[in-house]
Order: structure tokens, then sequence, then C-alpha cells
């Protein structure tokens, strides 16, 4: 038996080898805990995972399906992961929030013939079951609910755990490490959500960079409250604890009101977490036993600058930022010995990855300190994603010139820091000028009134130019006007970042992991809620040191 996930072979990076070896090394080990459950060893997961896989077999599912599952956070939707991985199939979370054309395009993408939900969850299922052709049957895993018989025509069953059941001489199929682990849903905030296929070595190397980024170690326990359906807690956190022994508190949801609670309650060491999570953290009133804790690094990507070195102070953490995206995992990591750099999101791990910023309009190679796009290849087979499922138009766009155009925007110092600017479509350009979104929320975030804002590209008169508009959500009580905003603003950007419209909303629209909606913000335009200086008459160099 390997004593180390690093005497596993790259064809051994599977999760049934990884997830059976770790029963067998840590069996008593205590690995996932969920709400008031019972806390789950490293040999109870393993069992019950099989369980559930030759449920699902005698059911059926053959390597090479695909399973799309419908689901919150829970320990059995842990389980079905690793079950349906197990058989050498590959399971497709859809986000539980999801319903109406959005749900109905995310089950028809994957192709499959099995949709498993929670009950509570069978009501969406039920307004768009004609529209799914190819579903056949439901499954549905439910405590005490009294399950219909059919759905729409198609028949549901009940997924259920039977110990005993299982022959003890059955092996699953298991996967190979060019197979398919997952394929997870993008966002879709500029268009329908696409399917990354996720490879199992691809899962298994980014656990692996997780372990390694962050030195977790098996006296390490996470607590983690990202959703099931994105790479963060499937790969960061309980991949990662199945490679090093750790345990992982796994959390209904996301709150920052009762984040640090939890983090207490959990015990835990470790945590991950992205940026807007971290400002809503950070926006909490402060405590003096903030930093009473046992978490002592948190990775993040990214680590807003504006707030970094302050929430590593008040929270007594070390803040590892990164850099990477479900299709390429995480090539760029904050070495762990270095002293923060606010804005940099560390350096490029150059043994797994090759990494270029070049200019999105020609794919030529930028020099130091140039601005462009982040474009990346791996240097071993299988450990990026082979594309999108079942889009070949996106995957071609997106894998063009032998490399894998990220979307995202910055550059690289000349000692090979890297430094994130924007997403290419998050970038405003006035006037030739390119606009970092970023630059002007940190400033408007600055007045006492403002509670969140978001500065997006709104066209101009010019052709192929933008104005800048800044969506504003006001602190409860507050009654500051567009105007006396932007007074503010004046004084602290330059001249060309200064908000020709601000409007203020009720709230932000946001995708599950709590990232603001730009694509709907620069949808909306230009409206009658919409303040224009222009027409108000309001001139800059008016306002500048006024504020």
């Amino acid at each position: 038996m390997h004593s180390s996930y690093l005497d596993f072979a790259p064809q051994e990076w599977t999760l049934d080898r990884v997830l059976e070896w770790r029963a067998g090394l840590s069996p008593g080990a205590p690995f996932l805990a969920f709400a008031d459950q019972p806390v789950l060893t490293f040999a109870a997961a393993w069992q019950q995972a099989l369980d559930l896989a030759w449920f699902l077999h005698q059911a059926g599912i053959r390597p090479g399906d695909r399973v799309a599952t419908l689901a919150g956070n829970s320990a059995l939707a842990v389980l079905l992961w690793f079950a349906i991985d197990l058989l050498g199939a590959t399971d497709a979370p859809i986000n539980p929030a999801f319903s109406g054309k959005p749900l109905e395009h995310a089950i028809n993408l994957v192709e499959t013939d099995l949709v498993i939900a929670e009950a509570a969850l069978l009501p969406a299922l039920q307004g768009i079951i004609g529209a799914l052709p190819r579903v056949a049957r439901l499954m549905v895993h439910s405590a005490s609910e009294v399950l219909p018989a059919e759905l729409g025509g198609k028949p549901v069953l009940a997924l259920t755990l039977r110990p005993g059941e299982r022959p003890t001489d059955w092996r699953p199929p298991g996967a190979a490490h060019n197979d398919l682990c997952s394929i997870l849903f993008t966002s879709g905030t500029t268009g329908p959500s696409k399917g990354v296929m996720v490879t199992h070595a691809q899962a298994f190397l980014t656990a692996r960079q997780s372990v390694e980024g962050m030195r977790v170690t098996g006296a390490d326990a996470y607590y983690c409250a990202h959703p099931l359906f994105h790479m963060s807690p499937r790969f960061c956190a309980i991949y990662a604890a199945l490679l090093t022994g750790a345990k992982v508190s796994l959390d209904v949801r996301f709150s920052a009101r009762d984040w640090l609670r939890r983090v207490r309650e959990s015990g835990a060491t470790v945590s991950i977490g992205h940026g807007p999570l971290l400002e809503m953290i950070y926006a909490e009133p402060e405590r003096p036993d903030d930093a009473d804790t046992k978490l002592s690094r948190i990775g993040t990507s990214p680590f807003p600058k504006h707030i970094a070195m302050d929430f590593e102070r008040r929270f007594g953490v070390k803040g590892i930022e990164t850099w990477g995206m479900t299709e390429i995992n995480i090539p760029c990591w904050h070495p762990y010995d270095e002293s923060l750099r606010p804005g940099s999101c560390g350096k490029i791990r150059s043994e797994w990855y090759e990494f270029q910023v070049v200019d999105p309009e020609t794919d030529a190679p930028l020099p130091p300190g140039r601005v462009g796009e982040f474009v990346v290849r791996p240097k071993l087979p299988w450990i990026i994603s082979p594309g999108y499922y079942a889009n070949p138009q996106a995957t071609l766009k997106a894998w063009r010139n032998l490399w894998f155009h990220t979307g995202d925007s910055g550059y690289i110092d000349a000692d090979g820091w890297v430094y994130f600017a924007d997403r290419l479509g998050d970038r405003i350009r006035r006037r030739a000028e390119n606009i970092s979104s970023y630059d002007i929320e940190v400033a408007a975030n600055a007045h006492p009134d403002v509670l969140e804002s978001a500065a997006v590209g709104v066209p101009s008169e010019y052709l192929s130019d933008d104005d800048v508009k800044l969506c504003v959500v006001l602190r409860p009580g507050a009654a500051s006007a567009a105007a006396d905003l932007l007074g503010f603003l004046a004084s602290r950007l330059p001249h060309h970042m200064v908000p020709r419209y601000i409007e203020m909303l009720p709230a932000m629209p946001r995708t599950p992991t709590q990232k603001i909606m730009k694509s709907q913000l620069r949808a909306a335009g230009v409206s009658a809620a919409t303040w224009d200086r222009k027409a108000a008459g309001v001139a800059l160099r008016s306002l500048i040191g006024k504020a």
C-alpha cells in the first residue's frame, strides 16, 4: 500500500483508488461532518459509497454513463459523487437553485437518462419534465417524504442505502486517469451554462496542489461552506482531505454572519474562500475575539487587495491567494513562505503548466508588465479539462493556438509574480484607455455609505467605446445621493475612471458563489433610474478637491 499520495503514479490518479487507499490507511479517522449527523470515518465513507455504487449498478449505471444530480450540500451528496465515480460513470451536479430553462438546459446538455434529486426539488423537475426527452427515470433521496410513483409519466425510484445487500466479493469497475470524473457547469453569467469536462487526473492534481499550496496534513480540519456543484469544495477540500487524512466539516450554505461561529464550532484549522465571500465576512462588525479560533490559513481566489492585510490581522490567519478556474485547475499559487503581496495571486506552478500573457486580439506574447490575456497549457496529459461537453464550438474557441484562453486579463512582472486585473468581458474601454472595474469599485466602497458597488461599461456615443456606469448598494439607513458619491470619487480616481452614470440598487444580482453578475448590470444599460452626470450638468473639474 502507498504510504503517501506522492506515491501514486499519474496513471493511478483516480478517485476510486484514492478513496479505497485512504479507507485502508486511516479507517477509523474522522472524515466528514455534516450538520448534526454522526461524523463519517474514512472506512464508513468507503463502505457507504460502495453500497450506493452497488445500488446504482443494479439500476443499470455503467462505465461512461453520465448521471445528473440535483441536491444541496449533504453527506449523502458527497457519497453519491463517490459512488458514481466508483462505477466509472460521470456525475454532473447541477445548481439546486436552477429551475425552468436553466435547469432544462443543464440536464439536456449532459445527455443523461437518469436524474437523481432531493425530494424537495421535485417541483422544479415537474415543471420541465416534458422537455427532458432523454430522461427515462428519476431517483430521489428522501428521509421521510412519500414519493410519487411517477413524474410526467417517468418512474420515480427511492435512492436508499441498503447495507448488507452488496455481495462481499463485488468490486466496482473504477476508472482510468483520463476518464471523466465530473461535468461541472460554468456560472452561465454571459450565456447558457457550459459543461466543463473534468478528468480524474485533473481532479487529483487540483487536490494535490491544494494540499501542497496550503501545507495540509492529517492533523488539519477543514471548514467548507461552498456548494458542492463547484470545484472548490470537491477538490480543494474534500478530495484534499482524502489525500491527507484531514477532516472536513461541510456546511449547508455560506453565511457571513455565522462564518466565525461555525469555524469555531468545527475546530477548523484551514478553509477556502472566494474574494466576494471574504469581503462579506470582513464587512461584519469587528469584535475583539475575531482571531480567537484554530484557523491558521485560508486559500482564496482572489484575496481582495483592499482588505487583505487587515483580514489577516483581524482573523489571525495567513491568506494564500491563488488564480485558477475549473477548466485548468489552479496553476498559480502564492508561495507559502513568501510574505503577502496584495494584488498578486502568486507564481505559476511551472512543473505542471506553461503560462503566457498574450495580446487578446493576436495571441502574440507580451513582455513583463504588459496587461493581456492569461493563457495556459499542461505539461502532463489529462491534467486540464479536455473541453466543454457537447459544445465543440466553445471548446475550439477557448482551446485555440494550442493554448487554453482563460478570458482573464492581467500581467506578470519580471520576477514571475502574476497580477490579475479583470475578466476580459468586464474590462471597460474608454477613449482608448483600458479601465479596471476593480479600481473603481475599491474607491467607491471606501465611501462610508456604500455597502458594495460594481462598475461596468455601457456604450458611449462613440463606436466601440464605453462610458463607466457604477451600480451601488447603500448601507441600511444611508441616503447619499449620486452627486455626492461622484464628488467623493472625483478626488480619488483618475479623470478617465470617474463614472458618468451612477445607479442605486436594492441588491446586486449574484451567482451561487456570490460573485456579482455583471452581465446583467451591463444588459440593464442606462435607464430612467440611472443618474447621468452630463445630463445633470455636473463638470468633474468643479468637484475635484471638494470631497
